[in-house]
């Protein structure tokens, strides 16, 4: 079976994508294209390296991502990347994030014909843990429904469910409070992906209530435990 790409809403079209070769790494600043490092699973040093891929969406608390990811990369022995909504953008300054960040244009900017990279199917077989913060309604209800028109929805609808994916909630308490919520986080907690909870805070907005995303610290956490329930150090 060949693996398809299907980008109906915000990229267009549909677009069948054929046989896959090594990733080519493509860096949003200076659109530098550099092949993955052969030491990242080659290496004739042992070495325990534990790969979180990052996934960002439409929601204001999108403005941690910096602070997230050093905070992740605070702890030894991991390695991150992050994968972007277009909306997600509008909320982070690119220069900040000192990993590699990806976008729907790396999807299609690799792909040009057949024997190229297949973005999305190479980023999950790449990652060891995904995390989904903030994952904003509009993604929260995508994923519940197995919809997939951006690069982020498609690593997540073919994710490796014997690999952990956690997410964190994060809207308006208004729109958490509806009632099709509930249901889609019981949706992905279904699928076997955990959630980070929510918390109750004075929004951006000026709202008061449930629907901010966990604080950073409390994901940072999440993560680390989960290495350490595996035998990875997380101190220095």
């Amino acid at each position: 079976m060949f693996p398809c790409i299907y980008y109906l809403s915000e990229c267009g079209g549909c677009t069948a994508l054929l046989h896959i070769l090594p990733l080519v790494s493509v860096k949003e600043v200076g659109w530098t294209m550099e092949p993955f490092s052969l030491a990242e699973t080659n290496s004739s040093v042992p070495q325990e390296k534990f790969h979180v891929l990052v996934g960002v969406t439409g929601s204001v608390a999108a403005l941690k991502l910096p602070l997230l990811v050093s905070g992740l990369l605070e702890i030894p022995g991991l390695e991150v990347k992050v994968v972007t909504t277009e909306r997600a953008k509008h909320f982070y300054n690119p220069q900040e994030i000192p990993v590699t960040l990806y976008s729907d244009e790396d999807e299609w900017q690799l792909w040009k014909g057949r024997s190229d990279p297949v973005l999305h199917i190479e980023l999950r077989r790449w990652a060891d843990l995904m995390l989904v913060a903030p994952l904003d309604a509009n993604t929260l209800a995508k994923l519940a429904n197995g919809i997939c028109d951006n690069l982020l929805t498609c690593v997540i609808r073919a994710w490796d469910l014997h690999k952990p994916l956690l997410f964190c909630p994060a809207m308006n308490t208004a729109m958490w409070e509806h009632p099709i919520t509930a249901q889609q986080v019981e949706q992905l907690k279904g699928f076997g992906y955990t959630e980070i909870p929510c918390v109750v805070k004075k929004l951006v907005c000026g709202d008061e209530g449930r629907g901010a995303m966990a604080e950073v610290w409390t994901i940072v956490e999440s993560v680390r435990r989960i290495l350490e329930e595996r035998g990875l150090p997380t101190q220095s």
